[in-house]
């Protein structure tokens, strides 16, 4: 390898995969640039948590219940049968709903304070990567490594590269989502109280309902089907959120924080995740439909696998190995799956009204979905995961 090296690993993107696998990193003693194109603060969706994260932001050394408000777990609700389910989260771990702009802020200030040089408003436009090292070329300079990481979220640099993005189908197509500051009043304060993700089902597909500290509130419509054509963006967004009786309920009195907003193009897998010295993770690697709220946990968790196996990389040699993170991405793949699986389930078959609404008259299903829904994808003796899993082999011919 050339003595020219300017840093062990250069790290694209400063959202929480790339933050997180750069803290872990240079906790080894690794120096590492993190390069991210836009500035912090920047606003960011996706404020739910869930409880198997704890664990990588205790590594990281952030307390992520400071500033945040406690989230008691999920409910599901169909306003139209009037069913409802609520799978509680009581077990080892803590979560929370975070506000995301200031979130990632806290873990991008976070990777600067355990030694991560930081660079932003910095583009990186072009990564080549051989046999002796990677060359990364941004807006602004050239560098090179002996690594690189791409956490570049949706805009998933290397895998636009290699051409190996693959949309899942039969998902969320797209969300509007508005942010509100609520009068105070006895639906909202026990909302806050409890500090619950509210799903409530639609014909088209789901609204999301997530307190924030301050008497704020995330609220956001999934759709999965057909809509009227005569109703586009703000008009559709107010019609399926005013056609709501709990939301007409707690947005009474509220005043609009946040104006309406658009993410589209929900879901779908790298199909070349890492090769010779590099590896991507969180959106970077798969995004899928933010129903459960897995969007930041995988970001943190293939972060936290890819910084890992970096590491055992450099001590052993193997840093230029194209299979280094081989053994890593099987475990990734696996927890995916299974969320994927759910989240087909869930527009596909009506997992919801079809087992959700009835597992409270089994305990071990309450429980194996709660695990489930809390992160836990890595469980052995989870047999409706195992269930789920069955169809693993469909499912690999879309995510191998």
């Amino acid at each position: 390898m050339s003595e020219q090296i300017d840093y062990d690993v250069i790290i694209a993107g400063a959202g929480p995969a790339g933050t997180t696998a750069a803290t872990l990193l240079a906790q080894y003693g690794y120096q590492v640039l993190l390069i991210e194109r836009d500035q912090h603060p920047r606003f960011h969706i996706g404020e739910s948590m869930l409880p198997r994260a704890a664990p990588v932001m205790q590594r990281l050394g952030i307390e992520w219940g400071e500033g945040n408000l406690a989230k008691g777990g999920a409910d599901f609700i169909d306003e139209k049968s009037g069913k409802r389910t609520f799978f509680p989260f009581q077990g080892k771990y803590r979560t929370y709903q975070v506000e995301r702009s200031v979130f990632d802020e806290k873990l991008f200030n976070n990777a600067i304070e355990k030694g991560v040089t930081a660079h932003q408003q910095e583009k990186v436009t072009t990564v080549n990567c051989s046999a002796e090292d990677v060359t990364v070329t941004t807006d602004q300079a050239t560098y090179r490594s002996r690594y690189f990481i791409d956490a570049t979220g949706r805009s998933a640099l290397m895998g636009k590269k290699h051409k190996s993005i693959n949309k899942l189908e039969n998902l969320g197509k797209f969300a509007l989502y508005k942010h509100y500051h609520l009068a105070s009043s006895p639906a909202t304060e026990q909302l806050f109280a409890t500090g619950n993700i509210e799903i409530l089902l639609t014909d088209i597909g789901w609204i999301w309902c997530i307190p924030l500290i301050n008497h704020r509130l995330s609220v956001g419509l999934v759709v999965q089907k057909k809509f009227p054509d005569d109703l586009k963006r703000n008009a559709l967004f107010d019609h399926y959120i005013n056609a709501s009786p709990r939301m007409t309920e707690l947005l009474k009195g509220a005043d609009l924080w946040a104006d309406l907003r658009m993410e589209a193009d929900f879901s779908y897998f790298n199909d070349r995740r890492y090769g010779q010295r590099f590896a991507c993770c969180g959106d970077a690697a798969g995004f899928l439909d933010p129903v459960f709220s897995s969007g930041f946990f995988f970001a943190a968790k293939t972060a936290e696998f890819i910084a890992d196996q970096v590491h055992h990389g450099f001590v052993e040699g193997r840093e230029a190995d194209p299979e280094l993170h081989a053994p890593g991405d099987q475990v990734y793949q696996t927890g995916f799956q299974t969320m994927y699986l759910m989240i087909e389930r869930f527009y596909c078959s009506n997992i919801v009204h079809n087992l959700f609404f009835e597992s409270d008259r089994q305990e071990r299903i309450k429980n194996e979905i709660t695990a489930i829904l809390a992160g836990d994808l890595w469980l052995e003796n989870n047999e409706f995961q195992k269930g789920l899993l069955l169809g693993r082999n469909r499912v690999a011919n879309k995510t191998n």
